[in-house]
């Protein structure tokens, strides 16, 4: 039989701890809504108690929506011992789960609450039985227990022994200062739920030596029963133990556990919470990141394509996502050819090699390459006749204070020349309108812009170059299309004409 394990997200909660990061009340209930019914979690830590006037807005609008699906039980609010005022803010904002935040280490008792530990289990009895009361769920965090059991074991053991007296439906084990080693982990989770073998124990970890999934999984091993994760790690300093990495291991490493979570909705998740906060997901984050997937080195391509020689159990297909084939100096023949067969086209040997060459020499001055360039650069390299069919002929972009942008355009599609003007929030905006406009006219359909990034190379002056990478949607398909100028707009309207002619 294989046990049942818990996953807590604590994106909403923990994960906005993260500096500079707050969510609105709308992106709090759309993320709730997609790690409950897409990904999947057993259960979600939203907010905490007292926090403001927009806070209780937000969870009473997540609370109204789960109460109408049936998982109200599931959302979860961090509390204080504070004499029951939490618990008022809990009824307000229609939730029935707390999570009582309280000492774990002798340390933090002393210093921070200048408490006796009997004063302490006195206060702590007094609101689970007014919690119990009003018939809300009992949960209860042990905060840095973690420097509690290395410090001060027979507080911890008997601040336990208090536990198991209590109304509490789930014990959390925070290592709160993200200081545990793999064993540590280990070997206090194992003592805990062999002493305690009717309490439930979650472990809460945190990533700042970067040991965050290896706790995980120690902690899995000793018997938790419960795991508290977020999207992209967010969180506190270096943040919490991430869920895309942990879920992974947890399916590939430990196959006597079970869990709830689908795989595939969780680069679209992590796509969201990028989105929402404005922090980008690195490129080389495990299962996330944009490259995990990509092979760069020719070799590697080249082994693909002959029984698979560099795959591994990590298949981008698992998370809703495609592997993808590197263009550049290291990439050779083999990575080429996985490109040219996506985009439907064949060259011969002789041909191949010279558009190998032309793509390392690209690759040498440090100029991207991507799929959607290889066309051009076979029509370049091989005179061929592909050819550019629209051109944008000339614009005229106005900024004036107290009036909305406006862009009067250009534009050439198979020889003729069309022209509007049209208003925007910005310049890019009223130029993508006016280009609206005239595809409109023609009956043709532009895709849909899903991602915009401009990127400036650090330290330059501000009359550097900077380039911008345009993600486009048509039917379901996505495609990057670049431009680069000393002008944002500018490059952006490079990146657009390139995007008008892929298309």
């Amino acid at each position: 039989m294989k046990r049942k394990l818990e996953i807590m997200d604590t994106t909403l909660r923990d994960g906005e701890q993260t500096s500079g990061v707050s969510f609105s009340a709308s992106e709090k209930l759309t993320l709730a809504k997609l790690l409950l019914e897409e990904l999947k979690v057993d259960r979600i830590e939203v907010a905490s108690a007292r926090v403001s006037e927009g806070e209780l807005q937000a969870v009473q609008q997540i609370t109204e929506w789960a109460k109408a699906n049936e998982y109200l039980d599931k959302v979860e609010v961090l509390t204080f011992v504070d004499g029951g005022i939490s618990l008022d803010w809990m009824e307000k904002a229609g939730a029935i789960s707390q999570n009582l935040l309280t000492k774990g280490s002798l340390n933090h008792l002393t210093h921070q609450l200048k408490k006796t530990p009997e004063q302490h289990f006195n206060e702590i009895a007094e609101i689970f039985k007014a919690a119990s009361e009003r018939g809300i769920i009992n949960n209860i965090y042990l905060e840095d227990w973690s420097n509690g059991m290395r410090n001060s074991k027979e507080y911890v053991f008997e601040f336990l022994d208090f536990l198991t007296t209590q109304p509490v439906k789930r014990v959390l084990l925070p290592d709160t200062l993200g200081v545990l080693t793999y064993k540590e982990t280990f070997d206090f989770i194992s003592e805990i739920v062999k002493k305690y073998p009717k309490l439930h124990i979650d472990f809460h970890g945190h990533n700042d030596y970067d040991l965050g999934v290896a706790n995980v999984m120690e902690a899995i091993k000793a018997g938790c029963h419960g795991l508290h994760l977020t999207i992209n790690g967010m969180g506190e300093r270096a943040g919490n133990a991430p869920m895309a990495s942990a879920i992974a291991v947890i399916n590939d490493f430990l196959p006597d556990i079970d869990i709830n979570l689908n795989e595939k909705a969780l680069y679209k998740v992590s796509k969201l919470v990028s989105a929402f906060t404005g922090i980008s997901i690195p490129s080389n984050k495990p299962i996330v990141g944009e490259n995990v997937f990509t092979q760069t080195a020719g070799i590697h391509a080249d082994g693909d394509s002959k029984k698979n020689l560099y795959f591994s159990d990590l298949m981008p297909e698992r998370f809703g996502r495609k592997r993808k084939y590197a263009l550049g100096k290291m990439s050779g023949k083999a990575n080429i050819q996985k490109n040219l067969q996506e985009l439907g086209l064949t060259l011969n040997e002789d041909e191949l090699k010279k558009v190998t060459a032309r793509i390392i020499e690209l690759g040498d001055k440090k100029e991207r390459v991507t799929k959607d360039d290889l066309p051009y650069i076979i029509s370049d390299v091989l005179d061929t006749d592909f050819q550019q069919k629209v051109f944008v002929k000339s614009y005229v972009l106005t900024h004036a204070k107290g009036l909305k942008p406006s862009t009067t355009l250009s534009l050439e599609i198979d020889g003729k020349i069309f022209e509007e003007n049209a208003s925007g929030d910005g310049q890019y905006d009223a130029f993508m309108n006016a280009l609206r406009k005239i595809y409109a006219s023609q009956n043709l359909v532009l895709p849909r812009l899903t991602d915009y990034a401009v990127r400036i190379p650090p330290g330059s002056a501000s009359d550097a170059l900077c380039e911008t990478v345009i993600t486009w949607d048509i039917n379901g398909k996505e495609f990057t299309s670049r431009g680069l100028d000393s002008d944002q707009t500018v490059s952006a309207i490079k990146a657009t004409e390139k995007m008008l002619n892929i298309i």
